[in-house]
């Protein structure tokens, strides 16, 4: 069983994920991956851009620039920055085999393997989430020690009222 994992560039999120009965190419994966993608984000047709490893090789897809890892033609120094930023893929597909248990499907037959395959997804994307809102939580909580640090440190002006 393949999976093919699609990934937002800057945030890395889960935008579409999907298993392949059997052990297809790679090339042969990628325009289902694309079109779930752009169907699960709401847009009418694929993304404009895809960022691809080298098992992807002569694959050409109309209306979508496919960037290649080791690509030297044609890029521009925001193209390359792109393709490395590929590279961060591997270790969210690490993540998704140890922590959300995507190397071990408990679930039996081929729709098994589809629903593993998209909750392993929606569980990565929570912990991204659940880990970005911890962050905020602790930027508010010294934000707010700070205030109080401030608000005791202040010398009182106030008078003690008098009837």
């Amino acid at each position: 069983m393949k999976v093919s994992i699609a990934t937002t560039l800057k945030e890395g999120l889960v935008v579409g994920m999907r298993s392949m009965p059997g052990n297809p190419y790679d090339g042969h994966t990628l325009v289902e991956t694309l079109e779930q993608v752009g169907i699960l984000t709401g847009m009418d047709r694929p993304p404009a851009t895809a960022v691809v490893d080298k098992g992807y090789r002569g694959v050409e897809i109309e209306g979508v620039r496919i960037l290649r890892s080791g690509q030297r033609r044609g890029i521009t120094r925001t193209l390359k920055a792109m393709i490395r930023r590929r590279s961060a893929i591997e270790p969210a597909i690490g993540h998704m085999k140890m922590d959300g248990r995507l190397g071990r499907n408990p679930l039996k037959g081929a729709l098994g393997d589809a629903l593993h395959a998209v909750m392993c997804g929606a569980g990565h994307n929570l912990r991204l989430i659940l880990a970005a809102l911890r962050l905020l939580c602790a930027r508010f909580g010294l934000s707010m020690q700070a205030v109080i640090a401030a608000l005791l440190a202040a010398p009182s002006n106030h008078r003690p009222a008098s009837d």
